[in-house]
């Protein structure tokens, strides 16, 4: 008897750790597979052009345009986003910023892409609260999650970054951490972050190398608890992407991103 009181208790144990491991697995809530032709699904993605007068408050050098073929096209199972040189709007540059329609406070974000390499391109896969927009203001204070920046004078290091209110980068106390990866520009690598409420991660395909922790010291530091949206750009110069200069000869720069998807618990 005792026997087999062990065994349905060993049984037990098994089925509620089994359910309470399906609990904490992530699960795929949102994804865009681009396995279409055509310009990005409308209603997944909308176009980012407020700063555009603006020089997106950094001095940038590109137009960001609004459903054009040229700077965001889908075709052969990709999203090509290109920076072209071409005068458009008193600009020199053109290219795309797309935003997705939905939020998500949490989660794991996972972003398969290949990165621009001209000197003067500056790509990025980040994320900013819900509901907010460039006209709106008040940042750092609301909070930056940068998943991968990649600036085409520095192949192959890739940043991943958060900023707020007392840590960003004009002051120099970003949270932030760099990997090398020397093939960004001509293999296809998986940018991921890992988003709780106590911490952010950041890995490139399975190699965590940033994470910052929340100190529990409030929102000036750790304003990460509210849903965040997703953009993928290819910025021309600003105050990062041209330190070396903007080599007009080396566009049109694409960066192709394979899928999008975003997972939570």
């Amino acid at each position: 008897m005792r026997k087999i009181n062990r065994l349905i208790t060993g049984l037990l144990l098994m089925t509620i750790a089994a359910c309470n491991c399906s609990k904490d697995e992530y699960k795929l809530v949102w994804q865009d597979e681009f396995d279409y032709i055509g310009l990005p699904d409308s209603t997944k993605w909308v176009y980012d052009q407020e700063g555009n007068a603006h020089g997106w408050g950094n001095h940038e050098a590109q137009y960001y345009t609004n459903a054009r073929k040229e700077n965001a096209w889908v075709k052969d199972g990709k999203l090509h986003i290109t920076a072209l040189n071409e005068s458009f709007e008193d600009k020199e540059f053109t290219s795309a910023r797309l935003m997705s329609k939905a939020d998500w406070k949490h989660g794991k974000v996972e972003v398969r892409a290949k990165l621009p390499k001209g000197v003067g391109t500056w790509s990025a896969i980040w994320m900013m609260p819900g509901g907010w927009s460039f006209n709106d203001g008040d940042w750092p204070n609301i909070g930056e999650i940068d998943i991968m920046e990649h600036v085409g004078h520095d192949l192959g290091v890739i940043h991943a970054s958060a900023h707020s209110k007392d840590y960003q980068w004009q002051t120099g106390t970003q949270q932030t951490a760099t990997i090398n990866v020397p093939d960004v520009d001509t293999q296809f690598h998986n940018y991921i972050l890992e988003w709780t409420p106590d911490t952010l991660k950041a890995f490139v395909d399975e190699q965590q190398y940033f994470a910052y922790g929340n100190e529990g010291l409030g929102t000036d530091k750790w304003p990460y608890e509210k849903p965040f949206y997703l953009l993928l750009n290819v910025a021309v110069g600003g105050a990062w992407g041209s330190v070396q200069g903007i080599d007009t000869l080396a566009f049109p720069q694409t960066m192709e991103v394979e899928y999008v998807r975003i997972y939570q618990k």
